[in-house]
């Protein structure tokens, strides 16, 4: 594929209708390589002008500028117009548009399960047959993002109900490089390293871990994270999934040695900033701050891609802290290298060609890098140029995203929520403070009894 560095260049030369693409774009910015000729392709094979596009999604402020800023390389590529709204309502305002009528083109969900029951119900349209295996061909793990989107239709058969476009990483921890090169310490590439640094750490008579589950009304859900980085590091896909359906009990010993690998570093005496009393109550916008003191009150915290606006003022991703990835066991290596995350899935409601220019659009490259180089945005598909990230840090997460041999979704994201954001979280503080793995398994189990 041809590509151009320059992107107002690369702008004059595409024409849509006779006319070129309007100066008052954004110029992306960013070291590498655009992919234009993808874009120039996708305009000369597609002419929708006059007609226009609604999508809606939970994106609201700055984040909805962005995406509006890539849709507007689609109205001059097509000649249609794109009326983009977003609501931190958005998932009850998508329901009562399916109830009573008013369904945008193409709804963006934050996460799929939404999306699950709304096929069910008829209201989504599958891809575009030509687009069925489109994950699967163009992005990392790209088998896992297919399957994440295929859910039984209203007919009971199932389809691929959408696009996965942006993610968030969640397999990630981070540490201060100048308190690891002083000290002497480095980056694990094993559960099995990482649990001999923990070790060290609190021989050396520091502490390896700021934990903290604290979260108001949401309080124990970065434990359920821990649990699923570890199903995903000592069981299979199949039974992860099993185990977000239900289809695997929750007291599963399988799921219990998951929760009992979490308690290997938040219970054991001394690797806990405070121990596990302060690290269940301990709000998880606060806990990482312990990585920034001198001497540090911890040296590591796992945490999402978003964690660095919870930093301290002037504590700069990238220079004053980096991560690494959470990794896996040696003895199972088999499992190979598994991500868990997060991402955005754009789903077509209403059936026109225009939605299905507009799925394909959001499937080439360029789109990716359009959305890269405004900052805020991951990628797993692979033709995405990794160098027009705009910072070190993004340029890291995206790679781990490309070289990812699986993804699965947060999985208390994906179960009923009296599960997944009530019992999970609840009974992982009662583990924290105490209460054997079994006995919570055990309890969490029997809510998913009483809702079936």
């Amino acid at each position: 594929m041809t590509r151009t560095t320059t992107g107002v260049s690369a702008i004059a030369l595409i024409t849509v209708a006779g006319s070129a693409f309007a100066q008052d774009l954004i110029v992306p910015q960013g070291e590498g390589d655009f992919a234009w000729a993808a874009l120039e392709e996708f305009a000369a094979n597609n002419d929708f002008t006059g007609e226009t596009l609604n999508v809606t999604g939970a994106t609201t402020g700055d984040d909805a500028q962005r995406y509006r800023n890539l849709y507007a390389y689609f109205e001059q590529a097509t000649g249609a117009t794109v009326e983009y709204s977003g609501s931190e309502s958005f998932e009850q305002d998508i329901v009562i548009a399916a109830q009573a009528g008013g369904l945008p083109d193409v709804a963006l969900f934050p996460q799929p399960g939404l999306a699950k029951d709304l096929a069910a119900q008829g209201t989504l349209v599958p891809v575009a047959e030509g687009m069925t295996n489109f994950m699967v061909d163009n992005y990392a793990a790209g088998e896992s993002w297919k399957q994440l989107a295929t859910f039984p239709g209203a007919d009971g058969n199932e389809d691929v109900f959408g696009l996965f476009f942006g993610t968030d990483v969640k397999s990630l921890v981070w540490y201060v490089p100048e308190q690891f090169e002083e000290a002497g310490y480095d980056i694990p590439e094993t559960q099995e390293e990482l649990m001999a640094l923990s070790q060290q750490i609190v021989e050396d008579g520091g502490t390896p871990w700021c934990i903290g589950l604290g979260s108001g009304a949401a309080t124990g859900w970065p434990a359920t994270d821990w649990v699923e980085d570890m199903m995903l590091r000592t069981a299979s896909l199949e039974d992860y999934d099993r185990w977000v359906s239900n289809d695997m009990p929750f007291n599963d010993p399988i799921v219990v040695n998951a929760i009992e690998q979490y308690g290997m570093y938040a219970l054991t005496e001394g690797f806990a900033d405070g121990g596990p009393e302060a690290a269940a109550t301990t709000d998880f916008r606060d806990s990482p701050d312990g990585l920034f003191d001198f001497p540090p009150k911890c040296y590591m915290h796992k945490q999402a891609s978003f964690i660095p606006i919870f930093f301290p003022e002037g504590v700069e991703a990238g220079t004053d802290v980096e991560f690494f990835y959470f990794p896996p066991f040696e003895a199972n290596s088999d499992l190979g290298r598994p991500v868990l995350g997060s991402g955005g899935l754009a789903s077509v409601t209403n059936d026109r060609p225009v939605t299905t220019a507009f799925m394909e659009f959001l499937g080439t490259p360029i789109a990716h890098e359009l959305m890269m180089t405004q900052g805020q945005f991951l990628s797993p598909h692979v033709d995405a140029n990794l160098d027009i990230y705009t910072s070190d840090v993004q340029r890291a997460l995206g790679e781990i995203l490309t070289t990812a041999t699986s993804f699965r979704f947060d999985g208390s994201d994906l179960m009923p929520g009296e599960i997944g954001t009530n019992a999970f979280w609840t009974g992982m503080v009662d583990y924290t403070t105490g209460a054997d793995a079994q006995s919570v398994a055990d309890a969490i189990q029997s809510r998913w009894d009483e809702i079936k």
